[in-house]
C-alpha cells in the first residue's frame, strides 16, 4: 500500500484517472479537488505506484472518530481490474470494516468484491444504483468521445425562455443555517450526522439557491466532497415553476468558469429530473452511480 502525499503524485494520479473516464469519474472528481487545495483533507491510497491497479480515496483517520457516521466514513474507489482488488480493499489500513461506512464508485463491477468483503467481515450492505450524468461542457473537455458516441451538440437552453418571477425569487448562496432545510428533504439525509455533512459542504464549496418571498430558500443545489452536483431540491409548494432548471443553469455557468468537472446522479425513476437533464443536454453515461452502505454486525 502507498499513500500519495506529494502534489506531483496527486497530479499524476489525476492525469491517469482521466484516461479511464467515465468509469473513474467519482474518484477523478475527488482527486481534482484534492489538487485544488484538498478542502475535505482526504488522502489517496494505491496498491502500487506508479502502475496502480486500485485507488481508494478516504478521510484521514483522525477525522473518522464516529464509528456510526457513514457520511464522513466514505471511501471512493476505482480499480482497473476489480477482480484483483479484493485483497487490497480487505486491508484494515485501507478500509476500516469495523465502522459504519459508505463506498461510492462509478463501477458496478465492484459489487461482487464488496459483497465478499461484507461476508468475510460479518456485516451487511445495501447497494444503491442511480443514473449518472456528465455536464455537456465537462464531457466536451474531458471525454469528447462520449459526445461522438451520442452525436450530441451544445444545447441552446440559454435561448429558451422558462421564465420565473424575478421579483419573487432571488438567486443567492446557501448559508450554513439553511442546512436543516436541505437535510429535511434530502433522500439520503434526515438525521443529525447528515446535517453536519451538509453544513460542511455548504462551508466548503459553492452552493446555489433561490430565495422565496419570505427570504428563505425554496430551491437549491450543492456540491459534495467528490465535486458532484448533489442534493438539488425544490420545496413541494414551489414545484412546477422551473426553479431547479434556473438553479442548475446558474450552477453550471459558475462552476464552469472555475474549471470544475461537473457531474450528477439521479434516481432511475425521477422522470422530471431526467427530462431536465435532457433539456440541458447532460450526457447520460454508460456507467452508473453506485453507493454501498455497510454496517458491521
Amino acid at each position: 500500500m502507498f499513500c500519495l502525499q506529494s502534489s506531483q503524485m496527486l497530479k499524476t494520479l489525476e492525469k491517469s484517472l482521466k484516461k479511464h473516464l467515465p468509469e473513474s469519474l467519482k474518484v477523478y472528481g475527488t482527486v481534482f479537488h484534492m489538487n485544488q487545495g484538498n478542502p475535505f483533507k482526504l488522502k489517496a491510497l494505491v496498491d502500487k505506484w506508479p502502475d496502480f491497479n486500485t485507488v481508494v480515496i478516504r478521510p484521514q483517520e483522525q477525522d473518522m472518530t464516529d464509528d456510526f457516521d457513514h457520511y464522513t466514513n466514505t471511501y471512493l474507489i476505482y480499480s482497473k481490474d476489480p477482480k484483483k482488488c479484493q485483497g487490497f480493499l480487505g486491508l484494515p489500513e485501507v478500509i476500516n470494516w469495523k465502522q459504519h461506512l459508505q463506498i461510492q464508485s462509478s463501477q458496478s463491477s465492484l459489487d461482487n468484491v464488496i459483497e465478499n468483503l461484507t461476508a468475510s467481515n460479518l456485516g451487511k450492505v445495501k447497494h444503491t444504483q442511480c443514473f449518472l450524468y456528465m455536464i455537456f461542457e465537462t464531457a466536451k473537455k474531458l471525454a469528447p468521445f462520449l459526445l461522438d458516441a451520442k452525436n450530441l451538440s451544445p444545447n441552446n437552453s440559454d435561448n429558451i425562455s422558462l421564465s420565473i418571477d424575478q421579483e419573487m425569487f432571488k438567486l443567492a448562496s446557501l448559508d450554513v443555517t439553511h442546512a436543516a432545510l436541505v437535510n429535511k428533504v434530502w433522500n439520503f439525509g434526515g438525521n443529525e450526522r447528515s446535517q453536519k455533512f451538509i453544513e460542511r459542504c455548504i462551508r466548503t464549496f459553492p452552493s446555489f439557491c433561490l430565495l422565496g418571498p419570505e427570504g428563505t430558500p425554496v430551491s437549491w443545489a450543492l456540491m459534495d466532497h467528490t465535486g458532484e452536483l448533489r442534493m438539488a431540491a425544490t420545496m413541494p409548494e414551489y414545484r412546477g415553476q422551473h426553479l431547479i432548471y434556473h438553479i442548475a443553469r446558474s450552477q453550471i455557468k459558475a462552476l464552469g468558469k472555475l474549471g470544475f468537472p461537473m457531474y450528477s446522479h439521479t434516481d432511475k425513476f425521477n422522470y422530471p429530473i431526467h427530462k431536465m437533464a435532457a433539456f440541458l443536454n447532460h450526457v447520460h453515461l454508460p456507467c452508473y452511480w453506485n453507493q454501498w452502505n455497510y454496517v458491521p454486525l
